[in-house]
């Protein structure tokens, strides 16, 4: 069987035994396209063909033409679940990933928001304008939650407890979390839905997301991700955003005030808490700048 072919059936095999989110799949079809080309160029037609040296000499090339650390690992990831599964399955009869060290990826502190800069970024909205009712929850629900920007356009609207005040997300995985959103997003979001939503929903027909476009449409992570930046530079924020900004802001303003790792772990649904943990140097950084900053002897 060719590879491609094997390709195809693992894809399958993660969307539907593993339940994995369509961006996961189609990150991991890239992944191994690129695998699928490399041993084409070798003329490598068989995955019984593929050991240790075609696996190392592959990442290698793609240091080569320049992909970062981060995106090796991520490929290399792809690559061995991909012959974990051929080997879980009986089609090959070694793991050629294996002992093979992913590449080390140098530490990256996110880039965050100060508290005075997020409420500047949260009051440019025109609330007496429906689209910016419409961001004003958009923006509020995103630093109240710490959701990605890809589980708010999957919000729907029966994903919203408005009596007890928490929203359940679906992250990497199809994975549900249970999120409180306190007042000021439940403030806003009542508002969206009682003024805005109706009259975006009357143009598009039947929709469950929570949030549409003035077309009645869902909303897409481009679309959310354009007012973001616009709304900063009306703010007059000049740092680099990432659509990701308002997440690792909230997770960084709640550890600064006290909130244990855990249960910010949860709320942003991380399976691993090492992947948290990055948090708390994104504090300690900010320590040393101040310490830096005002102590006389510093």
């Amino acid at each position: 069987m060719a590879i491609d072919n094997h390709v195809d059936r693992f894809l399958t095999h993660v969307v539907v035994e593993k339940g994995l989110a369509q961006n996961t799949v189609e990150s991991y079809s890239r992944d191994l396209q690129k695998l699928c080309e490399f041993l084409e160029r070798r003329d490598i037609q068989d995955v019984a063909q593929v050991g240790n040296i075609e696996i190392m000499s592959f990442i290698v090339e793609l240091k080569s033409r320049g992909y970062s650390s981060r995106t090796r690992g991520r490929t290399l990831s792809a690559v061995r679940m991909f012959f974990r599964f051929l080997v879980g399955e009986g089609s090959l009869g070694v793991d050629p990933t294996a002992n093979i060290e992913s590449p080390r990826i140098p530490a990256h502190l996110p880039g965050i928001l100060t508290i005075s800069e997020v409420d500047s970024l949260l009051a440019q909205p025109d609330i007496t304008m429906d689209r910016g009712m419409r961001d004003k929850a958009m923006l509020e629900v995103l630093y109240a939650t710490g959701i990605r920007v890809s589980e708010l356009i999957d919000l729907k609207t029966n994903s919203l407890n408005q009596e007890v005040g928490y929203i359940i997300a679906f992250g990497k995985g199809s994975k549900e979390r249970i999120i409180p959103f306190g007042d000021t997003a439940g403030q806003f979001v009542r508002k969206y839905l009682t003024t805005v939503r109706p009259r975006y929903a009357a143009k598009g027909g039947p929709n469950p997301f929570l949030f549409l476009n003035a077309s009645g449409r869902r909303l897409t992570r481009q679309g959310i991700w354009k007012l973001l930046k616009r709304y900063a530079l009306k703010a007059g924020i000049g740092k680099k955003l990432s659509p990701h900004t308002l997440r690792h802001s909230f997770a960084t303003h709640l550890i600064e005030r006290g909130a244990d790792l855990r249960s910010v772990q949860t709320m942003l649904g991380h399976v691993d808490i090492s992947t948290t943990q990055i948090y708390t140097h994104v504090t300690q950084e900010r320590l040393k700048k101040i310490h830096q900053k005002y102590h006389p002897r510093a």
